[in-house]
């Protein structure tokens, strides 16, 4: 076991007495401890593997933001954005911090946010080694002089192995993931879901960054052209944020948290990627793929005695994660930003199979499914559901979004304009039937749609190159090169116009009934992006 580092650092003015700190280690030591711990096993890739426990995903009904002067009027409260009394909060920190005393503890300081302009500061202080590995995979890394007189702003507290009393604490139930926007503290308790940590910060970014500084926060992936254009990918997990932005010849700016500044540039919140790696394939994804050495973390895979990974298999669960640090992707934006944003594209994992793979937006149409956040849900991806199912995550990151939905969807649309982006919606899911009747959109066809677009090469809008869809309305292309003309019309894949129909007009009912939330707040044009029919 390694010494404690020698720089010395105190936690006793946070009510952390007599710990044991660990602080700064490198990724390699903290590998290095979490196998001597037992706490996880080394892979074949080299990457170290561990197990999350209880909690193999975020627990959204657990995550609470404290209602005080501050956000009292502005959080969009509801089953998104729970509220926390500060009395409670008050307490039930002084029993994480008195849990920890007398523990070894972990602790990081790094930052958020790539552009120094607004750049946030952040102490995380962990109970597990992995967990602090995590940290310095997914955040900032500060150079060794820049931590000579770092003052943390924010602090992440992490203890998966604190249990609360809800009845005593004001939580659900035992674990807990509360903000805290007065004392800029992220509370976690109860989980070893290492993603609570990266979300905590990015939700408290999107309360921080359009309130005080005039800044968009997007839940999406980015990536930089050779000519310097800028394409943003949103989507939900599951979409292919990470697989898609990935791109030998373009430069990875980020796969997940991002701001759209008043200067019209666009930067990363992070240091690393938390991709998704269910089904992962070096031929695939390779570049994912050959991140997973020395240095990452696996989450809840399934490996063998000679410690070879078994990305198909879904025991744990189907929500296996790698964490790595942006370093171990070949192709990346130097500084992590990016200027003159000119595509963006909406993901959606279409298990209905009537979207088209492709199409292209009004800004009415982008402004609709960016408050509606459609993807879908299939069978086995949760308990009870057996057929597909709708669902909808406003912004495409609903649960991250402190305030209302409105808010981010005008920010857009503004900068939409400002810089003449033009919007796409691609549908990574289904085409010839719904999900276990048709088969999943190859990713050759949907890395060629989008090559096309950013090469300029998917025709002009008219009539000739696009025809408009029946029943969503959106402008879907004839043609583009490396993809079967069939390929791009989802009717036309069925072989079964009834059956395609009445399937498509009852996903377009369920976005008109999704909708109904937030018509109050949206005007007529916007309204008017969506499907404009009840039933078949």
């Amino acid at each position: 076991m390694l010494d404690p580092q020698a720089k010395s650092i105190s936690l006793t003015d946070i009510g952390i007495e007599d710990a044991t700190i660990f602080y700064q280690l490198t990724s390699d030591e903290l590998h290095q401890i979490t196998l001597e711990k037992g706490q996880g096993r080394e892979s074949s890739l080299g990457a170290i593997a561990v197990n999350t426990g209880e909690f193999t995903g975020r627990s959204p009904m657990d995550r609470f933001i404290v209602k005080d002067d501050i956000t009292s009027d502005k959080v969009w409260w509801g089953d998104i954005n729970i509220p926390f009394d500060a009395s409670n909060f008050d307490l039930l920190y002084d029993k994480v911090v008195s849990y920890l005393s007398g523990k070894e503890v972990f602790v990081r300081d790094s930052y958020a946010c790539a552009d120094e302009d607004y750049r946030l500061n952040i102490r995380v202080i962990n109970e597990y080694p992995w967990s602090n590995m995590f940290a310095h995979n997914m955040f900032l890394r500060p150079k060794a002089d820049e931590l000579k007189d770092f003052t943390p702003e924010w602090m992440v507290i992490n203890a998966p192995e604190f249990m609360a009393d809800a009845q005593i604490d004001g939580t659900r139930q035992h674990n807990f993931a509360i903000l805290n926007f007065t004392k800029k503290i992220a509370l976690i308790g109860g989980t070893g879901y290492t993603g609570e940590i990266k979300k905590g910060i990015f939700s408290a970014l999107n309360f921080i960054l359009p309130v005080y500084q005039n800044t968009l926060p997007m839940h999406c992936s980015a990536n930089v052209g050779k000519d310097g254009d800028t394409a943003i990918f949103f989507g939900l997990s599951g979409t292919g944020k990470t697989t898609l932005s990935a791109d030998p010849n373009r430069r990875l700016i980020g796969d997940d948290e991002h701001g759209w500044t008043a200067e019209n540039t666009v930067f990363n919140f992070e240091g690393g990627c938390y991709a998704k790696a269910i089904d992962l394939s070096k031929e695939k994804e390779p570049e994912i793929y050959n991140a997973i050495k020395k240095g990452a973390i696996l989450e809840n895979v399934m490996m063998d005695t000679h410690g070879v990974v078994d990305f198909s298999d879904t025991t744990i669960t189907q929500n296996t994660r790698v964490s790595y640090p942006i370093y171990h992707i070949e192709n990346i934006q130097p500084g992590f930003v990016g200027r003159n944003p000119k595509n963006i594209f909406f993901l959606t994992a279409d298990a209905f199979g009537v979207l088209p793979p492709i199409s292209k937006l009004t800004p009415a149409q982008a402004a609709y499914h960016f408050i509606s956040g459609y993807t879908a849900k299939v069978a086995g991806t949760e308990a009870g559901v057996t057929e597909p199912q709708p669902s909808f995550s406003a912004c495409f990151g609903a649960p991250f979004m402190p305030l209302h939905p409105t808010k981010y969807a005008e920010m857009l649309s503004a900068k939409m304009k400002e810089a003449g982006v033009n919007v796409w919606l691609v549908n990574t899911g289904w085409s010839g039937g719904m999900y276990g009747v048709g088969e999943r959109i190859k990713l050759e066809y949907t890395r060629a749609m989008i090559t096309a677009v950013l090469n300029g090469n998917l025709g002009d809008y008219t009539y000739e190159d696009y025809h408009i869809h029946s029943v969503f309305g959106v402008a879907q292309p004839r043609t583009c090169l490396g993809v079967p003309t069939s390929v791009l019309s989802p009717r036309a894949t069925w072989n079964d116009d009834n059956a395609y129909y009445e399937t498509a007009f009852k996903l377009s009912n369920a976005f008109r009934e999704n909708f109904k939330k937030f018509e109050e707040y949206a005007n007529e044009e916007i309204r008017r992006g969506g499907p404009q029919r009840y039933a078949y």
